[in-house]
């Protein structure tokens, strides 16, 4: 499946498709089946609610759209800092949602193995394209240019080692290390832009809203798959026309490759934070 993706996409590089519409191509893939994965955080949150005895549903809702939007003031008035922890946070949660380890995962040990793992989606774009994912941070408002290509070459050796060790621990096999070898092939042959949108969307975002259809419906896949879809549409929409709506207001300021990607990543860590606090939440009391 990778090896197809690749080919595809090198066909219309080839074909010399502007870079400008290889990200509005990007921006629509991530805005409807990149953040539809987390589009079940309403009912998790209900859970959670549950938990603290809170009755007001609406309550929920406020309080994630209100860490979203401090996220992204924050990131106006300091966007170096944010973007920093925002690329630390999400390769935890990268190296986390995609292990599927259940046993001995509660350890500090472990924390710092899902961040290594997960790195590789950073690290990998900056070490073979260097220059071209620096221009995207760059538009970000962060240079990464004193990055050296040895310490770039440690960390992706660093996330080989935990996905290695994490394999052995768990039942995947060689799974984990299937899938280390794809974000490395993605970075190689595409840009950074276009590998990151084929593993977000069709590596990450597939597999984990496989596995929420699957909890749906243990039974009947097709079903549960089914329910999964009619529950993520309200708000994979609403989240899609916000993300249109700031793109027409930063294209004022900004060309239109400049605000598509500040969409994309603002976009992206305004909601990868709410979600992620909401799982640590449910962890916590669940245990």
């Amino acid at each position: 499946n990778i090896v197809f993706l690749i080919s595809i996409s090198k066909y219309f590089e080839n074909k010399q498709i502007e870079f400008q519409y290889q990200t509005i191509i990007c921006f629509l893939l991530i805005s409807i089946i990149g953040v539809s994965h987390g589009a079940l955080d309403h009912l998790k949150g209900y859970k959670l609610m549950k938990i603290y005895k809170v009755e007001n549903k609406s309550y929920f809702y406020l309080a994630y759209i209100a860490v979203s939007l401090i996220v992204i003031f924050t990131w106006m008035i300091v966007p170096e800092i944010v973007l920093i922890i925002f690329l630390m946070v999400a390769s935890y949660h990268f190296g986390k949602e995609d292990s599927c380890v259940e046993q001995n995962t509660k350890s500090l040990v472990y924390d710092f193995l899902y961040l290594f793992k997960g790195s590789v989606i950073i690290t990998a774009p900056l070490l073979f394209h260097n220059e071209r994912t620096n221009e995207i941070f760059q538009i970000l408002n962060l240079d990464l240019g004193f990055l050296s290509s040895k310490f770039l070459i440690l960390m992706i050796f660093l996330s080989f080692i935990a996905n290695i060790i994490i394999t052995v621990q768990s039942n995947n096999g060689g799974f984990l290390i299937a899938d280390w070898t794809n974000i490395i092939l993605l970075n190689v042959f595409l840009s950074p832009l276009i590998a990151f949108t084929i593993y977000f969307c069709f590596l990450h975002s597939i597999r984990h809203s496989i596995s929420l259809a699957h909890e749906l419906n243990t039974k009947n896949f097709k079903a549960g798959l089914k329910d999964f879809l009619n529950k993520i549409l309200p708000l994979t929409v609403f989240t899609a026309i916000a993300f249109i709506i700031c793109l027409f207001i930063l294209q004022k300021y900004y060309s239109l490759n400049d605000a598509i990607l500040k969409v994309i990543f603002i976009g992206l860590a305004s909601l990868t934070f709410p979600h992620i606090l909401l799982e640590y939440l449910i962890e916590k009391n669940e245990k």
